[in-house]
């Protein structure tokens, strides 16, 4: 086997696509004695699930898996299909597998399970969907790949993941943003918050532009919130800044703070002249610098 978990050709075709012929559907456990049992299997004679979830596989976790795997073992076995003579798919344990095999693992503990194409694609998406670990775009790829691909409707994917419809659809409506926003969610440039808030303006080149505000002012979900309900009763985006009417005196104001701080500062105006100054800082350290900066 590879470095790298082999993979099958065909993926996003359909299920179909995905079988070499009907001998790989094993659908009876009289296919192998192991079956429902955990055995020791060799890596390389595994493949990767074709329907995994997961997109990106953080390499420092990974890290410490395969030196935990060392120390240790696997100790949780993966779980795979038989896909016929001394061949397996996964069904779940992409990382396990991949961190022995950089542990220089040969075999790997595995529980056989018997399970057809359609079976298998519904279980390795739910198993993934709870994993705490996956970011909301792959969440809702695989809600959306469970409502298409196997023909469930939105109550019954709600029941298979133990989720009320309405946190289902807020899953499903992040697939609506522009495609750089759904990649910026996946690298945690913003929140699902944040996202949400976005979904609720029509346009998407003013997604965008929200989008580029909330990474360079380091707005919070409230202040999307603000901005998004400012822009649909027909104010301007970034007017709510201020908490009030926009006041040229204010940006000037807010620049110059800028400026000198070299930082995020927000105005919240509350009428009467009165207000909040809102100062962001990414650590301890920026904050002892702006300190020193207001403290010149």
């Amino acid at each position: 086997m590879s470095s790298t978990i082999k993979k099958k050709a065909g993926l996003g075709r359909g299920l179909g696509a995905l079988l070499e012929n009907a001998n790989t559907d094993i659908t009876t456990s009289n296919s192998n004695a192991n079956t429902g049992n955990v055995a020791m299997i060799s890596i390389s004679s595994i493949e990767a699930n074709p329907w995994q979830p997961r997109s990106e596989f953080e390499q420092t976790a990974l890290n410490e898996l395969t030196e935990s795997i060392r120390v240790h073992g696997v100790i949780q076995p993966i779980t795979v299909r038989k896909m016929g003579y001394d061949r397996y798919q996964l069904i779940s344990g992409e990382r396990r597998t991949r961190a022995s095999l950089q542990a220089g693992l040969t075999e790997i503990p595995a529980f056989i399970r018997v399970a057809n194409d359609q079976d298998m694609l519904e279980m390795a998406l739910i198993e993934n969907i709870q994993r705490s670990d996956l970011n909301a775009i792959e969440v809702a790829l695989s809600y959306k790949r469970l409502l298409e691909e196997c023909n469930l409707k939105h109550e019954e994917l709600g029941e298979r993941v133990g989720k009320d419809r309405t946190t289902v659809n807020n899953y499903l409506r992040l697939l609506k943003l522009p495609e750089p926003i759904q990649k910026g969610i996946q690298q945690g440039k913003v929140s699902m918050g944040h996202a949400r808030a976005m979904i609720n303006m029509d346009d998407a080149v003013a997604q965008m532009e929200l989008y580029e505000q909330i990474i360079r002012e380091e707005l919070s979900v409230r202040d999307v919130e603000s901005l998004v309900k400012a822009k649909k009763n027909g104010q301007t985006l970034g007017l709510s800044l201020s908490g009030t009417d926009w006041d040229p005196e204010i940006d000037r104001i807010t620049a110059a703070f800028y400026e000198k701080l070299r930082t995020a500062v927000h105005l919240k105006a509350s009428g009467k002249g009165k207000g909040k100054i809102i100062i962001s800082y990414k650590s301890r350290e920026d904050l002892e610098r702006i300190l020193g900066l207001i403290g010149q």
